[in-house]
Parts: structure tokens; C-alpha cells; sequence
């Protein structure tokens, strides 16, 4: 969803990462200043529905501040060990006055996110890197597609020009990630026709698509362990300049891919006081890729399950979700899968159950965003 936060949070207000050797280091930031519509001179913004057309637009939209490529999935070996994992690219641009440089002139700035997690070993791995825009180390490109900070990459693994299937390239001495991913179904544009507003203001809203199911497979390394994995992944895409109002705090983002072949996402933006806010917005895709958009109303949610986070922060782990006639217990596999990173959140992989027979019904991931 807007997971732009975490480097508008480091760039916007503090243009170096932390110290290194200091994983506890925080910035002491305000979520909607930060992601508010404060300081878009020169920026274009999102502010009226758009022609998507594919595969250009996996690309970068330059003249928007902010844009990411996010992946998120659910793995498994041979014997069922279970995995999630997330990758994340994101790019900001510091300055609107020079749009069109690139290179070793380009204003942009580059983060990466990927977590880890193993349910059999009950361990959440959470790592970033950060690198100035230039040709060796960080960057996008639409042909042949590449998005990458150093060597951790998404991109485009036929060399004959095929645009898919793409290859993710996770390497670090905490773990490593080899996958291969092709989309399922066509692009879903999120909210009005790819349009997500996040705030009755003008031009506080994102471009909003997704690859709603991509399955994958691969290997996973982590230390001397290695396995062959396969599963089902999940893209979100999204460019803007600004997006949060000031009376918003954060958000609960829910990506949920059911065994019948049907997805579900769907963000809850919270206010100042951790209420669900009216421009909270979803949508529903069936078998056929057919969507259609979910308002606030017609989403029933109920927090049942809580972990307490090291910043002292509460991240609900257990959900009750209705919809359309239909309840779900949303159930994280693991509860710590908290990203203590130089900006604080919650990210993991979750399970879709029966609320009443506790039956697997599918899989997902979950993001929250809270106000410290």
C-alpha cells in the first residue's frame, strides 16, 4: 500500500540512513508530515484517472516523488517448511527541479527492504541498504526490465527480450533468494480504475496496481541450509507525490490470496486516534481476474490478538474479516515479524482460516503502520 513511508521518513526530513552499527536507531518523524502534501513543488501528482498501459508501466514514472515495487510471499519446501518473505525497492526524488537527469546526475534515492521469515525455526530475519541513484548500484530500467540496490534485484530472466517471467536476486550473508515469478493474471488497478485515493484532498492519492498471484520457485539459503521452495507471491506497485492528510496516522494492509483461486486486498487508513478513516479502500478479484472495488462499509473487521513490539507499540496478529457474507480468521504464522529497521513496522506472512472449523483457506501478507 504506501510503504513509500519508510524512505520518505529517512529522506524527506534526514537525507542519510542511520549510523551504521546502530539497528535500534529511529527517527523521530511524524507519519503525516511526512507523507503529507507539504513540499510538492516541481512534482507531478496524482490527481485524475490514467491510461495504464503494460509493460511500461512496471517501469519508473519519472517526475513523481515516490515510487516502489513490493513483493511479498508465501513459500514451501518439499516437506512443507514454511516461509515467507518480502522484497522491496523504493525510490524517492529529493529535488523537482531536475526530472529528466539520470545517471550519475539522477536525484533520486534508493531503499531496499527484504525480510525472512521461517515458521519451523520461528525466526524473522528484517535487513535494508541504501544507495544514491547511478549506474552500479542502484536504479530502474524498462528494457530489459531491471529494478536493483547493489546485488539485490528484480528483473526480466529471458535474455531473448521476454518480459516475463522475471527473477528476484536477494543476496546477503543473512540469507539468500533465488526465485523465478510469472504472473498468474493481468494487472488489477486498484481503487477508481488505478486511481487510489488516501485523502479527500486533491493530488493526495497514488497510481495503484497489482500481480495479484505470481507463482514462484526457487532456492532459499540461510547459513548452511539450503532449500528448494515454490509458492505464490504478490506485486504491489505504486507512484505519487504526496498521499496522507493530517489527520491520518497509519494503516492496516491486508493482501490475501484464497486456495479457490480469489484475492482480496485491502487497506484500512487509520486517523489520529486509530480509527478506520472513509477513504480506506479494497478490492476483489475472482478466478477470472475480474474485479471489483470494496468501500469502507462493506468491510467488517475485528481485532482479536495483539503483540507487543520492542518500541512498545501493539500490532494486532489475529483478525476476524467479513465480507460480502463471508468471515475469515486472519492469523499471522508468526507474531514477532516485526521490521526493526530505521523506520518501525509490522510485516509478515499470514494464513486464512475458518473462523469456526479453523480449515486453511488460503494464504497472505499483512502490513502495519502505527503511530508510536
Amino acid at each position: 500500500m504506501m510503504r513509500v513511508l519508510l524512505i520518505l521518513l529517512l529522506i524527506l526530513t534526514a537525507c542519510s540512513p542511520p549510523p551504521q552499527g546502530s539497528p535500534t536507531a529511529r527517527f523521530n518523524l511524524d507519519v503525516s508530515s511526512a507523507l503529507g502534501g507539504e513540499n510538492t513543488q516541481g512534482f507531478l501528482r496524482a490527481e485524475q484517472a490514467r491510461d495504464f498501459r503494460f509493460p511500461e508501466d512496471h517501469g519508473l514514472h519519472p517526475g513523481y516523488r515516490n515510487e516502489w515495487w513490493y513483493l511479498t510471499g508465501n513459500l514451501h519446501n518439499e516437506d512443507g517448511r514454511r516461509f515467507g518473505y518480502q522484497a522491496t525497492f523504493f525510490s524517492t526524488a529529493l529535488s523537482g527541479e531536475t526530472l529528466n537527469s539520470s545517471g550519475w546526475q539522477s536525484p533520486r534515492i534508493w531503499m531496499a527492504h527484504v525480510a525472512l521469515t521461517d515458521v519451523e525455526a520461528q525466526t524473522h530475519i528484517a535487513l535494508e541498504r541504501f544507495a544514491r541513484e547511478n549506474p552500479g548500484l542502484a536504479g530502474a530500467q524498462i528494457s530489459p526490465f531491471k529494478v536493483w540496490l547493489e546485488n539485490w534485484s528484480l528483473r526480466s530472466a529471458d535474455s531473448r527480450g521476454e518480459f516475463f517471467p522475471w527473477t528476484l536476486e536477494i543476496n546477503d550473508e543473512a540469507f539468500s533468494l533465488d526465485l523465478r515469478l510469472e504472473p498468474l493474471k493481468s494487472p488489477v488497478l486498484q481503487g477508481d480504475a488505478g486511481l487510489s485515493q488516501k485523502s479527500p484532498q486533491a493530488g493526495n492519492a497514488s497510481y495503484y496496481y497489482s500481480l495479484t498471484r505470481l507463482p514462484s520457485s526457487g532456492t532459499l539459503q540461510i547459513g548452511e541450509a539450503s532449500y528448494t521452495v515454490s509458492g505464490e507471491s504478490w506485486l504491489d506497485r505504486e507512484w505519487s507525490t504526496s498521499a496522507l492528510a493530517a489527520d491520518q496516522s497509519g494503516w492496516d494492509w491486508f493482501s490475501l490470496q484464497f486456495d479457490d483461486g480469489q484475492e482480496l486486498m485491502y487497506y484500512r487508513l487509520r486517523d489520529q486516534d486509530g480509527n478506520a478513516h472513509p477513504n480506506s479502500d479494497g478490492n476483489w478479484t475472482d478466478q477470472e481476474a475480474q474485479q471489483r472495488r470494496i468501500l469502507p462499509g462493506e468491510i467488517e473487521l475485528e481485532e482479536l490478538a495483539s503483540w507487543r513490539a520492542p518500541n512498545g507499540v501493539d500490532y494486532t496478529t489475529e483478525w476476524q474479516l467479513g465480507y460480502a457474507g463471508q468471515r475469515w480468521l486472519i492469523r499471522a504464522l508468526l507474531k514477532d515479524q516485526f521490521m526493526d529497521l530505521s523506520v518501525a513496522y509490522w510485516e509478515g506472512a499470514v494464513e486464512i482460516l475458518h473462523p469456526e472449523t479453523g480449515a486453511r483457506l488460503g494464504q497472505g501478507y499483512l502490513e502495519m503502520v502505527r503511530k508510536p
